[in-house]
């Protein structure tokens, strides 16, 4: 290991810039953000970034005015910011021997393999895939022809890939998926970005994380638990992938004696897809509620869900607030699950809508479920007279505190703010003290997606 270090300002210990490049240390994307976060959020620091060197991460120490050493993306970027930036860089330090000591434990506890063909040949029962898109297509190979299912949380996997990853699965008999499969539980256990889920009747297929997440949170809620939640990644539902994993997906569910009821969630999908899966439902034995975007929302379907299974349908919890503020202009929508935010403009109708968890947005950096930096600069910038729609999603990998950096950016915010908070009551971030926080800001809190963007449709 090897430091370059650098200072800035007047050169003054204490009172400059640190600039440091670490050699021969690696870390994942989000254990160094908590770490960059941490650092921040000490007296005296203005900023903290604690990354790889990518050349996003490069770039973005460049536009804060950091003067930079030469870097690759192996090595460790540190650049600090502040009145007392030499403590946080020794406060750095021992945040980092933390995250290498709790890695050396568990590596000696049990050696892991170095690939995906190795670890295949350990029994298991599935494979996940988390690592940079243009590696993830061999890892996720590996699996396929181990005659292990896959799930891929990576994206940056190109539609021609998927499709012959997902074309081999089906020789062999087993299920992708993903990629960009951001939600998974398979027998209660959570995968990727997961609520606290009851056990129960409700099996899921989703071409959307977050929009099983939605479903299942509600039913949540309802007392009704689920038996599996299978990801089959974003874009499964389209022309060019054609429905592969949904198919398998929905045929492993109906042949589950644990599922009574299956429900199946998508952003819109391509007509003939469409309607290639509705004959395929046709000859299933267990019965499926479809919630296709543009037909019909995600509330409505963990309703019809209920219904079918002969249970009484709830008010979905609600904490309507009063900003105060005088709305004259339009919904803006600053999410960060893509099939959320489909929803939300399909039912307002106008206005702007950007998903922050879109590949554009977390090329290099976490997602905005972890990372708020970039949706809250967005409540920053908000027109005053606007209202702003947003989503924060609850459960395992997100945010652990997201109220903690949502509620005084809401309080702040120009425009009035709705919010579509999605979880349970098991969820670790504790969904009414994440409620309470977010209305006491000023914004009107629901639990369902459908309901918070009729509030805020109303408004306008």
């Amino acid at each position: 290991m090897s430091d370059a270090p650098l200072t800035g300002g007047d050169g003054l210990p204490g009172d400059a810039d640190v600039v440091l490049v670490r050699t021969g240390i690696y870390h994942d994307s989000v254990a160094l953000m908590r770490v960059s976060r941490a650092l921040t959020e000490l007296p005296g620091t203005e900023v903290a970034i604690v990354a790889m060197a990518t050349e996003l991460n490069l770039a973005l120490a460049r536009d804060l005015r950091f003067e930079l050493p030469p870097a690759g993306p192996s090595d460790l970027l540190v650049a600090i910011r502040g009145h007392d930036a030499q403590a946080a860089a020794r406060e750095l330090d021992r945040l980092l021997a933390a995250l290498s000591s709790s890695r050396t434990g568990a590596a000696a506890a049990d050696q892991p393999p170095l690939t995906t063909k190795s670890a295949a040949r350990r029994p298991a029962d599935m494979v996940l895939v988390s690592v940079p898109g243009e590696h993830a297509f061999a890892e996720a190979l590996d699996a396929v022809h181990a005659g292990l299912p896959v799930m891929i949380f990576s994206d940056g996997v190109s539609v021609e890939r998927e499709v012959l990853l997902k074309r081999l699965a089906e020789e062999r008999g087993v299920l992708v998926m993903g990629p960009d499969c951001g939600t998974a539980v398979i027998a209660g256990a959570g995968l990727g970005f997961a609520n606290v889920l009851r056990p129960g009747p409700v099996g899921v297929v989703a071409a959307s994380g977050t929009g099983a997440q939605q479903v299942t949170s509600l039913l949540d809620l309802a007392g009704t638990g689920v038996s599996h939640v299978l990801g089959v990644g974003g874009r499964d539902l389209s022309a060019e992938v054609g429905g592969l994993s949904t198919v398998r997906a929905l045929r492993l569910l109906d042949d589950d004696p644990a599922t009574e009821l299956i429900v199946l969630v998508s952003k819109p999908p391509a007509p003939e897809v469409a309607r290639a899966v509705r004959e395929v439902v046709e000859t299933l034995r267990t019965p499926v509620v479809s919630a296709l975007l543009g037909e019909r929302d995600l509330t409505w379907a963990a309703e019809e869900a209920l219904r079918a299974l002969g249970r009484s349908v709830p008010e979905w919890p609600a904490w309507p607030g009063w900003s105060g503020k005088a709305v004259t202009g339009t919904v803006q929508g600053v999410y960060s699950g893509g099939t959320l935010c489909t929803e939300a403009r399909l039912i307002v109708g106008r206005g702007e809508f950007v998903d922050y968890g879109d590949d554009a947005y977390t090329l290099g950096r976490a997602h905005p479920m972890i990372d708020p930096a970039l949706r809250l600069e967005a409540l920053a910038k908000a027109a005053p007279g606007d209202v702003v729609l947003m989503d924060i999603v609850l459960g395992h990998a997100a945010d652990p505190d997201p109220a903690a950096s949502f509620a005084h950016a809401v309080a702040r915010c120009p425009a009035t703010v709705v919010v579509a908070l999605v979880g349970t009551e098991g969820d670790p971030q504790d969904l009414h003290r994440q409620a309470a926080a977010l209305r006491e800001a000023g914004a009107s809190v629901f639990t369902s997606n459908a309901h918070a963007a009729r509030h805020a449709k109303d408004l306008t």
